[in-house]
This record gives C-alpha cells, sequence and structure tokens, in this order.
C-alpha cells in the first residue's frame, strides 16, 4: 500500500530522527522529508536512510544548490524536495537517478521543472493556490505528472484538495513540531493516515 504521504520534519534532531522515523512507518507514512535547515540535517537523513530506506523513500527538503544533491546521495537520501524551481537543482537529482520534487506556483514555472525532468512537482504554497488554482493547473499539465499540496492541505480537507487533482501531500507542521514526543507524532501520524485513507481509497489501496 502507497499512499502518496510525505512527512516533512522540519527542525528535527538527528537523535529524535530514528523514533520519529518509527512511528510514521507504523501509521502508513513511508516518504519522509528532512529540511535541510534543520540542526545537522545530512545526519539525520543518514540515520533515517539506513534504517528505513528499504521500507521508506528518505530524503531532503529545501534543497537550493546542486551542490547538496550530492550530500543527500551521499547520505542515503533519494529524495530531493525544493520549495522553488532550480532546474540545476532538478537536473542533477534526475541524472543521479533520484526522485525529484520542485516547488512551483505558477504555469511557468510547472512547465520548466517538467521540462528539467521532475516526474512530480509541488504547488507551494497550496493555501494561496487553492483547490481552485490546482484545479487551473491540472488542466494543462501532462496527466502523468504527480502535484502534491503542500502548505494548506490537511486531514480536513484532503477530499478536497484530491477532487482537484492533487496526486499526494506533503505534510508539516500538523504532523511534527520540534519538540514533539514520539507518541504525540504517532497519534496525528494516525488521524492523517485515516483521513487520507477516508478521502482516497482508491489510492491508498493500491
Amino acid at each position: 500500500m502507497t499512499r502518496k504521504l510525505v512527512a516533512i520534519l522540519r527542525g528535527i534532531t538527528p537523535d529524535e530522527a530514528l523514533d520519529i522515523g518509527a512511528v510514521l512507518l507504523e501509521a502508513g507514512i513511508t516518504t519522509i522529508e528532512v529540511p535541510l535547515n534543520s540542526p545537522e540535517p545530512f545526519d539525520s537523513i543518514g540515520r533515517l536512510a539506513k534504517a528505513y530506506g528499504g521500507d521508506a523513500l528518505i530524503g531532503a527538503g529545501t534543497v537550493l544548490e546542486p551542490a547538496d544533491v550530492d550530500r543527500v546521495l551521499d547520505a542515503g537520501g533519494k529524495l530531493v524536495v525544493s520549495p522553488n524551481c532550480d532546474r540545476d537543482v532538478i537536473a542533477r537529482t534526475v541524472a543521479l537517478s533520484m526522485v525529484s520534487m520542485p516547488g512551483v506556483f505558477t504555469p511557468t514555472e510547472c512547465f520548466a521543472a517538467i521540462g528539467a525532468g521532475a516526474k512530480a512537482i509541488k504547488l507551494f504554497p497550496a493555501s494561496l493556490a487553492g483547490p481552485d488554482g490546482l484545479k487551473a493547473l491540472k488542466a494543462v499539465l501532462p496527466e502523468a505528472v504527480d502535484v502534491y499540496a503542500v502548505g494548506g492541505a490537511s486531514a480536513s480537507n484532503f477530499s478536497e484538495w484530491l477532487t482537484a487533482g492533487a496526486a499526494g501531500f506533503g505534510i508539516g507542521t500538523a504532523l511534527y513540531k520540534p519538540g514533539d514526543t514520539p507518541d504525540a507524532v504517532a497519534q496525528k501520524a494516525r488521524e492523517i493516515v485515516a483521513a487520507y485513507d477516508a478521502a482516497a481509497p482508491d489510492i491508498s489501496g493500491e
């Protein structure tokens, strides 16, 4: 069962990473992003990749430079997520056979990302575009490109976003905030997974 949910663990520390990763996987979230503006992010990515890389897609967020793509790979990560559309970052990610998920907001950025090789894109901040904005974008984007809604998508509105054409979601503070205990994250993860499964039974049941 593959759920298109990305856990965004902004602010996590290496000592927390394994316990938080364990409860996410147990809840059914198997894509984990450690933003590079977290403390010692490559250490956290390395620990997560070593422990869970066989069962989950692990990588970095807030990747702004092509050199950091190489560092993510060296740490064992396979996912590169950015808040922006940087063709060099995308091209380097694709060249290394990693998963690229650049941030986009306009049609121009969407097609630039796709042209650079991205197979999945991140609508960010999704709250500003809204489901109507996503629906308009989806009308012109290639069907094969997955659009993830990030920043404004939550358990309360998954259905609305999916109807508009979202393939999946990136979940940040609704899932993890610095200082959260594994038990707290586990509870939030279970609620998010339950809401996703209810909104997307065909997707979550693949």
